[in-house]
């Protein structure tokens, strides 16, 4: 049975080759790093221009940044809220 190895964040690779650049002995392994996959989404074409009035509207460099934006900025209220939510239910399972 294979056991699969950890894939290391961007800051763990980091931490991992700062902490052994000065020991040759640690270079005789090679590393691979593999990039995050992207994934796409498809917007109905009335939405995409919309979208693409409010980017330019809020002088974003480009469509992506300014949906990556608005997507971080709704995904922290939601997270916010389930927290709030999970928070008042143990509060009423403790009583």
């Amino acid at each position: 049975m294979k056991t699969k190895r950890k894939v290391m964040t961007q800051e763990e690779t980091d931490r991992f080759v700062i902490a052994r650049a000065d020991n040759d002995s640690a270079w005789e392994k090679p590393m691979s790093v593999r990039k995050a996959k992207s994934k796409t989404v498809m917007l109905p074409s009335d939405l995409a221009d919309q979208a693409a009035f409010f980017a330019r509207l809020h002088r974003e460099k480009s469509l992506a940044n300014w949906l990556k934006r608005v997507i971080r900025e709704r995904l922290d209220i939601e997270e916010a809220a389930f927290a709030g939510s999970k928070k008042e239910l143990l509060a009423r399972n403790i009583r």
